[in-house]
């Protein structure tokens, strides 16, 4: 899975000129987070809610209501927007960049192809990239459970599974929080198997497996 097919586009911008009164209801109506400064589609810079957040208090903490609203409509975009921005491609991992997201502190990347923007992916996004992969939104039995970091002992938990009716969602796995020697498996499985006896025979086979899910 690629940027390209996560990414939301076309992307709610705004120019340099734009007041931060705009901004701030263009977040509204659209109800995102981060609103990419352009000009004739180029990437100049982001402004993130919390970029307002921090503008408003420092500028506004002893004005009044009316006050606040005008210096907000005379600031424009260009004033508080952060124009040294990370970005990536259309085809990158989408992995990659929810990595770039974690190990940057950023809540948005956006998009950039032959110098125009042309989409924007958020950490919201790789929340609903982690419900799809998971197959957490369809239900069936989440089974968990730790095997030995060798080639094949996945598939001998998949061939189990199989055997007793079931067919497989979605297999993750990683070394995080495992025992050395070990990886961590987590299988979404449904059918109409014997979820008893699956049970029964991947505790004789392995430790500490878990059940979630009907």
């Amino acid at each position: 899975m690629l940027v390209k097919d996560w990414m939301a586009a076309p992307v709610f911008s705004v120019g340099a000129e734009a007041s931060i009164s705009e901004v701030i209801n263009l977040m509204r109506e659209k109800k995102v987070k981060h609103i990419p400064v352009t000009a004739e589609g180029v990437l100049l810079g982001v402004i993130s809610d919390r970029d307002i957040k921090q503008y408003s208090p420092s500028k506004g903490t002893s004005l009044d209501i009316f006050e606040l609203n005008y210096l907000l409509a005379k600031t424009k975009a260009s004033e508080i927007m952060k124009s040294k921005v990370l970005t990536t491609s259309p085809e990158i991992p989408v992995e990659e960049a929810a990595m770039e997201l974690y190990d940057n502190n950023i809540g948005c990347l956006p998009v950039v192809e032959n110098g125009k923007l042309v989409g924007i992916i958020s950490d919201r996004d790789m929340y609903r990239v982690l419900v799809e992969i998971t197959g957490a939104r369809r239900g069936g039995v989440r089974v968990s459970l730790p095997v030995a970091d060798r080639p094949g002992s996945i598939r001998e938990v998949a061939d189990i599974i199989r055997e007793h009716g079931f067919r497989l969602q979605s297999i993750l796995s990683s070394n995080d929080k495992a025992a050395p020697g070990q990886r961590y498996v987590v299988l979404r499985v449904f059918g109409n198997g014997d979820q008893a006896a699956l049970k029964k025979e991947l505790d004789a086979k392995f430790q500490g497996v878990r059940f979630k899910g009907s």
